[in-house]
Formats: C-alpha cells, structure tokens, sequence
C-alpha cells in the first residue's frame, strides 16, 4: 500500500452547543489556546466555526457568528503563519462570514452548505464542498436515498465542478458523514470511499465521535456509547479513510489521530515468502 501524505484537519468550535464539546471554547480565548494546542498536537488545518451543524441545531444569527469566529481565526491564522505549513479553515453556511474570515487569514472554507464558492474564488480561498440532505434541523428526521452512493456521489462532482466554473482552483469533497443519512448510509458511503477517492477530486471525511459510531461501538444490548467514549471507533474510521486515498481527516482527537497517521504511513511492506 502507498499513500501520499494526508492531513489531520483539528476541530476548533467556538459555540455553546456542538454535540461534542459545545461550550468547552465558547469564548475566543479558550477557543485560541485549544487551536493552538492542535497546532503543537500536529494538526495540518484548524477549522473555526461558530455555527453548530449537529442535528437539530438552530442557526445563528451572522452578527454572532461573526462576534464568535474572527477573533478566533485572526489569532490562529497568525500562529499558523508561524508554523509554517499549517492552514485555518472556516467552517459556515454564510457567505459573508467566509469572506470576512479569509479576510481576517483563513485560507480554507469549509462550505457545509455549498453557498461559498463565488467567496472562495474570488479570495483564492481553498473550498469543501458537503453533501448534506435537509438542514441541521431536519437533516436526522427520516433520511432516504434510492442509492446513497451514486446520489451523494453525484451530487459532489456536481459541486466540485460548479465550484470550479466559479473559478476556485484548490477543490475538495466531503460525503458528510451524519449529514442527513443513517448508520447504514454512513456505512455504505465509507465502504465506497475509494470510488469517490479516484474520482480525482480529494476527498475529506468527517465521522469523528458522531452518533452512528456510539451505536455501532457499542456492545451487544448495551445503549449506544455516548460521544466522550467513541474515541477508539473514531480512530477506527479515520484510518479507514486515510487506507481508502481520503485526503484529509477531520476531527476532534488530534494528538491520537495524528499518531494513527504516522504509524500508518510507517507500515511495514509485507515480508518475503519462505522458499520452498
């Protein structure tokens, strides 16, 4: 097996209500120091949003988001900067907050509704374009797909190629994972990854510590496994993803995926067959 070098995008929410750590860096302080923990942890990308996409979530408003993110991406694009070699991404629905964080130096614009691309194009900004069925708040009611890969799939070349008319020369895709689908969806679409992966475009997952996991992790009969305890199935997934060609990762657990990243990259070719 060979890979090209993937990347570890770190998870920096600065909301009250993420399902996983909403509220931990509600505040731009406590926001900044965590992304700066990523940085040194060996995140390649911090992405800073301001608006939970969990199922069910309510918008925000784009004056409080604002208020939320660019202090945030503003003190982390500096210490990416001096890094060297590590990028901050924007996570949102609007546009206006894309624009306004690539001003204040993201580079990356995490685009989970697909409504960025005209923004990214005209900054030079990198862009991810989702699959996403329904919206936060309707996206987990009652998920159908007559065949979720060949539509979700389609759906991104779709995007990825708009998003190139537009003129963004630097393109990726993210199947989203939880994003209107159910467990078997999931499932199905990370069984496929490698279809999507030589599609050409590169390709981001993001299944981090997501409910589906809880139930799948879970022992038999047990409840599902609630989200501080999907770490192991987390690491799972993501090597998963990097053995299938995904570019990049998108997560909450740095330090332990980055060194799942490594080992994998060290693994060791298959020993020589015994002479007869």
């Amino acid at each position: 097996m060979s890979l090209v070098q993937p990347g570890v995008m770190g998870i920096v929410n600065v909301t009250p209500d993420s399902f996983y750590d909403g509220g931990r860096h509600a505040d731009a302080a406590s926001a900044i120091a965590w992304g700066r923990r990523l940085i040194a942890e060996g995140a390649d990308v911090l992405d800073v949003g301001g608006e939970s996409s969990r199922p069910g979530a309510e918008p925000v408003g784009l004056d409080e988001e604002l208020r939320r993110v660019l202090p945030v991406v503003a003190a982390l694009a500096a210490d990416a900067r001096r890094a060297g070699g590590v990028r901050v991404s924007i996570d949102t629905m609007k546009p206006e907050v894309a624009a306004a964080a690539i001003e204040a130096g993201a580079t990356m614009v995490n685009d989970v509704a697909c409504r960025c691309a005209e923004v990214a194009a005209a900054h030079g900004a990198a862009l991810v374009v989702m699959h996403l069925q329904g919206t936060p708040q309707t996206m987990q009611d009652d998920p159908r797909y007559a065949d979720v890969v060949a539509e979700v799939y389609s759906f991104l070349a779709d995007a990825a190629g708009a998003a190139r008319a537009a003129g963004v020369e630097e393109v990726f895709v993210d199947p989203g994972i939880g994003f209107g689908k159910t467990a078997a969806h999931n499932l199905a679409l990370l069984r496929a990854l490698p279809e999507l992966v030589s599609a050409g475009q590169p390709v981001i997952v993001g299944a981090s510590r997501k409910a589906f996991l809880g139930r799948l992790a879970a022992p038999p009969g047990a409840p599902p496994l609630p989200a501080d305890e999907r770490l192991e199935a987390s690491i799972a997934v993501a090597v998963h993803c990097l053995r299938a060609g995904a570019a990049m990762v998108r997560v909450h657990d740095v330090a332990a995926t980055a060194q799942a990243t490594r080992l994998l990259l060290r693994e060791p070719a298959r020993p020589p067959a015994m002479a007869g």
